[in-house]
């Protein structure tokens, strides 16, 4: 012990003691580190870890052995030598303790890599764990879903009661879903008890086809119809307006509409004598017909019969206007209404989602336009399809079979606020003929005025002066050029809202009455259309006071894939020019121009100077024509009965079209016009061999707007399963269409040469 005390007085002794107490616990240290790394180790790395202990263990024992061999040799060069800094066999230790501090690091690093390493295995463990119980879920919920869509599919086939067996649903495509809901939401409204329903399928069926029109009448029964005294009398012909100007007055939403019937009354009385004398009209009943014009109604906010008198938009209230008139002169039951609580008044009290009861007449016939028929579904709620079938839509550009198909649209992605109405397209009733799929219904072009006007109007001159198309200032908008070239040949009049932003050389009369703009046109030789607004009446009253009407071309043609007035709009038909109709009728009454080409405007404005031009106007938009087409309308076209009675079959005329050419077109070149009433009798194979059409095999789908068609390549005909999507205006490249075509009367394309 004294030996060890005279040691440890020299200071390098004191680092030997360091060395030896540190060198007496490396053991242990690196052995608690191995030994805290293998717990925790999954059972299946257990013997992997063993491994890596016993090969750490060897490891220290190596070292171990060089560090006992050091201080044997630090101690006796302590005891033999004074000069222990000067040993050269210390000065080799002390590197390789510096080379043994530095391997410690590095195994110390390498230790703490695997520690880290160790963590991330377990946390990934854990985490493919939590992957693999979260498809395990998903796949238990994915086989539920399917368990469940087999369920339901199982209970698509509703069990018949052997009381009341199921009827065939041809024609009825909603009447399943019907009954399903009937099953489950009868007990929700006491109404549905009111009418016998009591969870039965048989009081379901009656509901759905006698309370609605969903389902078919059970074989046995029999619906009565509601009879009321006035829908029995006979229509007689009127010869005075006296019973609608009564109603008429002090209705603000009809001021305008009363103003233009009482101007044209006479002529209106004229036309109905006329026609009485031309057909008989005897053989007749009184309808009773609701008018609900919802474009005039407060509740749809657009001003359109406030904004009649100064400047806004008057097509719309023209058609209205001539509408009611025929149906008056006709010697029908009128009940106008332009209000929601004029709607639930004549619809009367409801009851929950059921029917009424406590109608004021049943309506025959119902004419309004999308923003009435939105309005009449929210009165009604789901009992409007009672009267679906009588409804009758008016559609200023008409609506096409795939943008009017509910389903169709959504899948198709063809969105407008319009659409998806899901009517016969046929009840679509359209300001000029421009869509086959839909009926033409039109108006009167205002051209016969009463005797003292006439009077007056023959003294009138033709001037050389010209009246510009447009009367908001708006519409002028980058046309100078274009009526510079005009100015040079001719004065140039208007009746602009604005002659601020008019050019100065125009004589401006501001906003008119009807009859001074008729003056206007008897004076100038060119009506100059500036490409808009299209379709309206105007081109047609220039024409019947032997004006020419001067039609831009518009290109590309407009639609509503290009143009934004036409976006929103339930088609996609494209508008070749301001005016298509008038662009039929041509020259010399209606002279197409290039708006930006001099030379093409100078040609026409030459040509119609150099010719007199007698007044022209088709007879479809003549109060007698108008008169002759909506009669023949409500006495011929039945639209809620499935078996298609009108135009009569003797008009048909099969057209197989050319690939990629739609029925409008191919019946067109044929001097025909597509009759889309015929789809269903061509939609049969046997029908079509009648025809000399061969189907060696056929088909039925929904699948496109182009059936019935053929496939030459195969002699294979696909026919049409749903017949909302029967359509006149779409093609296929590979396919033949199967169209059906009728005939028509020159100037009334509405009917055809035996429909009257």
């Amino acid at each position: 012990m004294r030996k060890l005390k005279q040691i440890l007085k020299k200071p390098v002794c004191v680092l030997l003691a360091i060395c030896l107490l540190w060198g007496l616990s490396l053991p242990y240290f690196i052995l608690t580190k191995v030994d805290q790394r293998s717990i925790g180790v999954a059972a299946d790395n257990r013997q992997r870890e063993n491994r890596k202990v016993w090969l750490e263990t060897s490891k220290t024992q190596d070292v171990m052995k060089i560090f006992v061999q050091f201080v044997d040799d630090l101690l006796n060069a302590v005891e033999t030598d004074n000069d222990v800094s000067a040993s050269p066999r210390f000065k080799g230790y002390k590197e390789d303790i510096k080379a043994l501090q530095e391997k410690m690091e590095a195994e110390k690093v390498k230790g703490q890599m695997k520690d880290e390493m160790i963590k991330e295995l377990r946390a990934d463990k854990v985490q493919l764990r939590q992957e693999v119980t979260r498809l395990e879920e998903l796949l238990k919920l994915q086989l539920q879903k399917e368990e469940k869509k087999e369920k339901v599919e199982s209970e698509d086939e509703i069990l018949e009661d052997k009381n009341c067996p199921l009827p065939p649903l041809d024609g009825f495509p909603e009447c399943k879903g019907k009954i399903k809901w009937m099953k489950d939401m009868w007990q929700t409204d006491p109404c549905y008890s009111s009418y016998g329903v009591n969870g039965s399928l048989c009081s379901f069926l009656i509901y759905l086809s006698e309370a609605e029109s969903w389902c078919p009448v059970l074989p046995g029964r029999v619906v009565p119809p509601v009879i009321e005294e006035d829908v029995l009398e006979d229509a007689a012909v009127r010869g005075h307006f006296e019973g609608l100007h009564q109603f008429l007055h002090n209705k603000t939403e009809f001021r305008w509409i009363q103003q233009r019937i009482k101007s044209m009354e006479e002529i209106w009385l004229e036309a109905g004598r006329s026609l009485s004398a031309k057909y008989n009209l005897g053989d007749r009943k009184a309808k009773q017909v609701l008018v609900h014009p919802g474009v005039l109604t407060k509740e749809a906010g657009l001003k359109i019969a406030e904004n009649a008198f100064s400047g806004g938009p008057l097509g719309e209230l023209v058609q209205w206007s001539d509408l009611i008139s025929s149906l008056h002169v006709l010697g029908h039951h009128l009940h106008l209404s332009a209000s929601l609580p004029s709607l639930n008044k004549f619809f009367g009290t409801q009851t929950g989602g059921c029917p009424s009861r406590h109608s004021l007449v049943e309506p025959n016939l119902i004419y309004t336009d999308i923003i009435g028929l939105r309005q009449i579904q929210k009165v009604l709620k789901t009992s409007w399809i009672k009267y679906k079938c009588i409804i009758r839509v008016l559609d200023s550009f008409g609506t096409e079979p795939d943008f009017n198909h509910a389903d169709w649209a959504n899948k198709f992605n063809l969105k407008s606020p319009f659409g998806g109405l899901s009517l016969t397209p046929m009840q679509f009733y359209t300001m000029f003929p421009h869509t086959p799929d839909n009926t033409f219904l039109g108006f009167v072009v205002q051209h016969q005025l009463s005797l003292e006007e006439n009077e007056k109007l023959k003294s009138i001159q033709r001037k050389n002066q010209a009246l510009i198309y447009g009367k908001s200032a708006t519409f002028w908008k980058g046309k100078k050029s274009y009526l510079d070239v005009i100015h040079k040949y001719l004065d140039i009049h208007g009746t602009v809202d604005n002659g601020t932003l008019i050019p100065n050389y125009v004589t401006n009369h501001g906003i008119i009455k009807g009859t001074e703009v008729q003056t206007l046109l008897r004076q100038s030789k060119v009506f100059v259309g500036l490409s808009f607004p299209y379709e309206g009446p105007a081109p047609l009253e220039a024409l019947a006071n032997g004006c020419a009407f001067l039609n831009p071309r518009l290109k590309p043609p407009h639609s509503s894939l290009n143009t934004e007035f036409f976006k929103g709009k339930p088609t996609i038909r494209e508008v070749t020019s301001q005016h298509p109709y008038a662009e039929e009728i041509g020259e010399p009454y209606v002279w197409m121009v290039d708006m930006d080409n001099q030379t093409d405007v100078e040609r026409a404005i030459t040509a119609i100077l150099n010719r007199t031009i007698q007044p022209y106007l088709p007879y479809e938009f003549t109060c007698e024509g108008m008169l002759q087409r909506v009669n023949v309308l409500i006495e011929k076209q039945d639209l809620c009965s499935p078996a298609m009675s009108w135009p009569p079959l003797s008009a048909l005329q099969v057209v197989k079209a050319e690939a990629g050419t739609s029925c409008k077109q191919a019946c067109r070149r044929a001097g025909l016009i597509c009759e889309p009433a015929f789809f269903p009798y061509l939609n049969n194979a046997n029908n079509l061999a009648s025809h000399n059409i061969a189907c060696q095999t056929s088909e039925f789908s929904d699948g496109h707007l182009v059936f019935p068609a053929y496939d030459s390549t195969r002699e294979h005909c696909l026919f049409q399963s749903d017949s909302l999507l029967y359509s006149c205006v779409r093609s296929e490249h590979s396919l033949n269409r199967i169209c059906p075509c009728r005939d028509y009367i020159k100037d009334q394309v509405a009917l055809c040469k035996a429909c009257l």
